[in-house]
Order: structure tokens, then sequence, then C-alpha cells
């Protein structure tokens, strides 16, 4: 299968650009597989801590040095839907290994923290910040060298992007992401929209409120909107790093077990002591960064993926950029609705063929590279399948050829969009980043006065006070990464989407994020450079008429720029917003963290 020109352009320009520190990385990788697995050199003093909890079988086994052990990085705790079915994975993944003959270990765990919780609260702040200590975590707990292979639990936001990054510096190890799935479905995510606009209008109270929330999100499981959680599922799969089919099966079933159970197995059967060596670091090269960003840009899919996926390149040896991810865009169709790009949930998009159907259609249309690496062999074509539980046996069948909901999930002939669901937009008001797949034709242009706030709260309040009557550009600014960790924005969502509904021209401006949850409001994102760092975001005034054309992709002061480009930028005291939450700790990062078109990371 050969892949489009457009999409072989991007790849072999980020090839290009990362020649060196690919082949660095890839030296490094090849460095510590020589190296080996420590637990045949250590100490008896050493081992007998790496062991001292095991049976008396598994201490037999692991002092014998050939036995392979994997190693279990968890994500687990029981206060968040999505992760709480992880407390029962470590044994079933042990048990998997016992029947090999192998052993496995609990390595360590790292936080998991729910941005649907922190919406709007101090803790928000700590949010971002939290992928680059899920990947230190990560490094940590791998750090005792006892493990030939590793398994990552994890689902939401921060925590995958995190932990891959962890385990490419461990790179030598292969990896295996394993899934707890998605909630059943509760009340229709539009119906729970609604209620949201309503209780900002004062027609409903808290109890009407809570009862749609608590309706929608019911129980164990991922969220089912497809924000940044579930599109990282979705890139784990069309990356090659979760078994076929794995993504979007409900957690507690049997399928779910099953594939978890071979998740361990096929982890360990590509370790270096086999004759199917595959290591993390050798699946995730530049195809397999374009394969995601393909399927990304296909599905609609989270904004804060323009930050993860390049701090995730980065950690393999590979630079990309927000050119590529918008030149890609260009190059590929939308064909997935899913809330909020839809009223369907990721249920009815794994009913309607999932990510089997997909990849399918995508690989077929040279939307996709084949000739990659996967944790399931060579050829992404091993993708387009459904894993389906037969008489017991954990079996994979050919997807189906036609979508059973074809308003869900469509063919490429018959795509939503011919482009993707993200778009840079640049001008002289600097770069940010757009999600367009919600955005409906008619509200994709917008030209309107300025109104500034320093942070969301003011806006809220201006909201409440009904001074907001007219067509606006909200700016809401000092919410960059290093001004307070660039905390999600999504309390904005309801108050601006009334003004739109009463027929007002509405836009956001920000240097701070929205993500995955990204709606039907045009919302400038990630604006780079921050306020804080005196961009042009940071002279803005109320009144300035600005010009968001996500169409062309540009984003413009309309005005005299001389007079623009002269004023003082705008100050803020953020000291009382560094304290109390745990952010006085987060003062490192701050200090040291990229800007958002580099990863908004601290490790580069």
């Amino acid at each position: 299968m050969s892949v489009r020109q457009a999409i072989q352009d991007v790849t072999d320009r980020i090839a290009a650009r990362s020649r060196d520190s690919r082949r660095e990385y890839l030296s490094r990788v090849d460095a510590a597989r020589e190296a080996g697995v420590n637990r045949a050199v250590l100490s008896c003093g050493n081992l007998a801590h790496a062991f001292a909890a095991c049976t008396p079988t598994e201490k037999a086994q692991l002092a014998g040095g050939k036995t392979l052990n994997l190693g279990i990085i968890t994500s687990y705790n029981d206060m968040l839907s999505a992760h709480q079915p992880y407390q029962f994975y470590p044994d079933i993944i042990k048990q998997a290994a016992r029947e090999i003959g192998a052993t496995a270990q609990v390595a360590g765990g790292v936080p998991a923290m729910c941005d649907g919780v922190t919406q709007g609260q101090p803790g928000m702040d700590l949010s971002l910040f939290s992928r680059d200590v899920i990947a230190m975590a990560t490094a940590i707990s791998l750090s005792h060298n006892m493990f030939d292979a590793a398994v990552y639990l994890g689902i939401c936001d921060k925590i995958v992007p995190g932990l891959l990054i962890g385990a490419l510096t461990f790179g030598h190890l292969p990896a295996v992401f394993v899934p707890a799935g998605p909630m059943p479905s509760g009340i229709p995510n539009d119906e729970k929209s609604k209620v949201r606009q309503l209780y900002m209008e004062g027609k409903v109270g808290r109890a009407e409120l809570l009862e749609a929330e608590s309706k929608s999100y019911h129980s164990a499981g991922t969220c089912t909107f497809y924000g940044t959680a579930n599109s990282n599922q979705m890139l784990m799969e069309i990356m090659g790093l979760h078994l076929p089919g794995a993504s979007f099966v409900n957690p507690g079933t049997p399928l779910r077990d099953a594939l978890t159970r071979e998740a361990a197995v096929r982890a360990l059967s590509l370790s270096a002591l086999g004759n199917n060596y595959t290591p993390v670091g050798h699946i995730v090269d530049e195809k397999a960064i374009v394969n995601g960003l393909v399927g990304l840009h296909a599905t609609g899919g989270s904004t804060n993926h323009t930050m993860h996926l390049i701090a995730i390149a980065a950690a393999a040896g590979l630079h990309v950029t927000w050119d590529d991810m918008s030149d890609l865009s260009d190059a590929t169709p939308l064909l997935a609705r899913v809330y909020p790009n839809g009223v369907a949930d990721v249920n009815h998009f794994h009913a309607a063929g999932g990510m089997g159907f997909l990849i399918q259609e995508l690989l077929e249309s040279g939307h996709l590279h084949e000739d990659v690496k996967t944790v399931w062999g060579d050829g992404l074509s091993n993708y387009k399948v459904e894993a389906k539980l037969i008489e017991e046996k954990l079996t994979f069948e050919a997807s189906p050829k036609e979508s059973a909901l074809p308003k869900v999930l469509t063919k490429v002939a018959t795509a939503f969009s011919p482009t993707g669901g993200l778009k840079l937009l640049s001008g002289n008001l600097g770069r940010s980043v757009i999600k367009v797949s919600a955005v409906k034709p008619e509200h994709r242009v917008i030209e309107a006065p300025a109104r500034v706030f320093h942070g969301q709260e003011g806006l809220q309040a201006a909201f409440k006070a009904g001074e907001l009557t007219g067509d606006v550009i909200a700016v809401v600014r000092f919410s960059g990464p290093r001004a307070l960790g660039m905390p999600e924005l999504h309390k904005l969502t309801p108050a601006l989407g009334v003004l739109q509904d009463r027929g007002f021209k509405v836009a956001l401006l920000t240097d701070g994020r929205m993500s995955g949850a990204s709606g039907k409001v045009p919302a400038a994102i990630h604006m780079t450079p921050e306020a804080i760092d005196g961009g042009p975001i940071s002279k803005i005034r109320d009144g300035d008429m600005i010009r968001l054309d996500a169409n062309a992709g540009t984003l413009t002061f309309l005005g005299d720029e001389k007079e623009f480009f002269s004023r003082t930028p705008a100050t803020e005291d953020l000291r009382s917003q560094h304290y109390g939450m745990g952010r006085e700790l987060f003062a490192g990062f701050r200090s040291l963290v990229g800007v958002a078109d580099r990863g908004a990371s601290v490790f580069q």
C-alpha cells in the first residue's frame, strides 16, 4: 500500500529534520539493550530487596536470572472512574505471566488526576505539568532494571502521554499499553450540554445540573465523549501500541479481561530474550507519529495532542511542528462524528466499526503508513480487525466493509469533511491552534471587538452581570504554561455557547487550553508567545478589532500595527495563584517549561 504524497512529504521532512537526534536516540536504545537487564549481575543484597515480597516460586525463578519478568506501571486510583478498573489488572497480568513460566511485578504507580474534577479549580494548574511528573515517575519505576518488558495501565488526559514519554526513555524495552475502556453510555451528551447552558442562564438550579452530570458520568470507565482520554486510546491503537481492537471495549467484561491477559503475554513475547524483539523505541518512529496525527485529524481528536504528540516525538528523537500537523490536517478527511463533534459517543463509534474500520479506510485510501512495526507484528494491516471472544477464546475477525452507523463513522468516499479537525492559526498576534470539526461553517470566520480578561473568572463574572451583549472575541490571557501551568478553560464553554445561541458572533482567544471537549464556539487556543512573555496577546485592549478566520488559518489584529506593537505589554501579579493546592511545588516547572508549539515540556 502506497501512502499519499502529501502524507509522505510531511513524514520525509520530519525524518530529515530529526536525522541527527533520531540517530542519537537509537544509539542509546541499542546501548541499553546491549547492557541488558541487571538481574543477573545484581548483588545478593540488591536482588533480595527486589524480590523480597514475591512467592517462593517467583524468588527461585528470578534468582536464576533467565525467567522473563514483566514490569507493570499503573495509574490506578479508585476516585477516578477511568482508572478504577485497573485495581484488578495486576492480578490478571501476573496470572497470565505465570501461565507461560514468567513473572510480573508492579514496578510502580504514577499519579492520575482528572481535568473534569479540577475544571475551574486551583488544582487544574497542575494538570499539564502532571504529564511530565508521570514521565519521571515512570522512569523511577523502571530504574531498578529488573524487567524484560513492561505494560502500561493508563487512560486519561496527561497519563498516557506521560507514560509513553517515560517508556521511550526506556526505549530498549518492549511496551504494550493496556486500556480500561469507556463506561456504558449515559444520557446523550448534547442533552447534558443543554442543561449546562440552562444553568448558566439561571433557568435550572444546581440540583438539576448535578443530576444531568451524574447521569452522564455514572459508572466505572472512561467518559464517553471524544476528549483527550479517548483520543489517547485511538492514538495508542493506530500507532501500534495497543492490541488490535482493544481501545473501546467496556470495563468489567470477559472480552476486556481477555485482552488484558493477552497484552501481558504479548509484551513478554517481544523481549530481547526471544526471536521477535520489538522495543518501543523502534515502534515509535516518524511513520508512527504521522499515523497518530492522521488518526487525530480523521476523528476530530483532542487539541491537547498538538502539544503531547510533539513532546512524545521529542522523547523518541523526533522533531514535529504545528506546521506538520496543519499540513496533515489539510490532507486528511474527517471520518468520525463523536461528541462534541456530533451527538454520538465512543460506544457508538465502537459499535459502528470502531478502530478497525477507521484504520482500514485510512490505509486503503493511502492516508496511513502500512509499513510500520507494532506490538502485534510488522504492518498496520494487522489492525484492520475487531476483537471478539468466541467460546471463551480471544479472536480477531476482519473489520466490516461498511459502517453500522454511517452518521457516526463513515468511509473516505463519504467523508464528513475533506480536511481534518485541527487548524493552525497564525498572524500578527502570534500562533495558535483551533479545533474546527465541531464548529459550524458559518461560525468559522469571526470579526469582532475584543473584551480582555486576566483569567476565566473575569469572563464568567461579566457574563453573569449581563455585560456581554454583542459580538465579542473574548481574550483570556495569563493562562499559559509559564504563567499558571496552562489550565483548561472549559468553564467558559456554556457562557460563550449562550452568547452564540443569542445570535452574536463569538470566539475565544487564549494562551490557555480547551482540549478535546472544545465545542461549537471557535476557540483560538495555546496562543504563542503567551502573555507573561510579552507576546502580542498581552498588548490587546478592550475594543480592538480582531479577525479569526479558521478557513484561511489566520488570526489578526485589525488596525494600526505600528501603534499596536508600540504598546507596553500588560502585566499581572500571579503570585497569589502560585500557592495553595500544591502549586508552590511547581515553581521550578513554571520556570523551565517550554512554549506550547514545542510541546510545553520541562524536558526540552
